[in-house]
């Protein structure tokens, strides 16, 4: 089953956003198509029951939360009663206030904007709270990086939030047990590849996601959504992940030696 990840949707998006914003008017062409395809979007939460009983089952998620998500994707989404899932950082809301953590490459929706997300079917996900790195926090910072996203968004909205995405993808067998302990029922990465239906059993905190570009043509994005010959560009994506996540590593590792040492 395909489960895609989208970051912004915008014309103009600043630098540190651009390669992975889709323009507006390409968002509406790849939600049109999916409808006239006769797919079904399912909010992330339904893979873990393998969307049982849905006719060609797809899920759309959104990392981030980014402002133009509830202006320029959810009237889409609405118009075609489509479900998706957002995934929120939550110290990058921009009415955080003193909850704010780091800084958000772009304009962020505020509280009201999650709300009435949600309110529209829409489902929240949590993204951690200041968007770190998470396999390199210790243990201490990495369980409040998942309980206060959780916390504040259950606060927020009274609803559990079960599910989450790593930043950058990144994640660990320490980070997931953490994850778990935290109490989210699944999880997802990126990997470019597409999702098993149902996950197994030690698969649903590792969801893997398939990245929707500014540069996915329509289509790329016909072939990604129907699940056919995944790009090569997916390929070369994984081969530089696997790679790089090696050298993240050793880089912790060392670091680690360095201050025990």
């Amino acid at each position: 089953m395909p489960v895609l990840m989208y970051h912004s949707i915008a014309d103009r998006p600043p630098r540190a956003t651009a390669g992975l914003a889709v323009r507006p008017a390409a968002f509406a062409d790849q939600m049109a198509l999916l409808a006239d395809e006769g797919f079904t979007p399912v909010p992330f939460s339904a893979l873990a029951g393998g969307a049982a009983g849905v006719r060609r089952p797809i899920a759309l998620t959104f990392d981030d939360g980014y402002a133009d998500f509830h202006a320029a994707a959810l009237p889409v989404l609405e118009r075609h009663g489509f479900a998706a899932t957002v995934f929120v950082t939550t110290g990058w809301l921009a009415d955080a206030g003193p909850d704010a953590a780091g800084r958000p490459p772009t304009a962020m929706m505020a509280w009201s904007q999650v709300r009435e997300s949600a309110a529209s079917g829409i489902e929240i996900g949590a993204h951690s709270h200041g968007h770190p790195q998470l396999d390199q926090l210790p243990d201490p910072a990495l369980a409040d990086e998942l309980t206060r996203s959780r916390g504040l968004l259950e606060d927020r909205l009274g609803t559990a939030v079960t599910t989450m995405a790593y930043p950058y993808g990144y994640s660990s067998a320490r980070v997931r047990r953490a994850v778990r302990a935290a109490g989210y029922d699944s999880a997802c990465a990126v990997a470019n590849r597409l999702a098993p239906l149902p996950p197994a059993a030690d698969g649903t905190l590792t969801v893997p996601r398939l990245t929707v570009r500014a540069s996915t043509t329509l289509a790329t994005f016909a072939r990604i959504a129907g699940g056919r010959r995944i790009p090569l560009i997916f390929l070369r994506d994984r081969a530089l992940t696997k790679g790089y996540a090696a050298v993240r590593r050793t880089r912790h590792g060392l670091r680690r030696v360095s201050r025990h040492g």
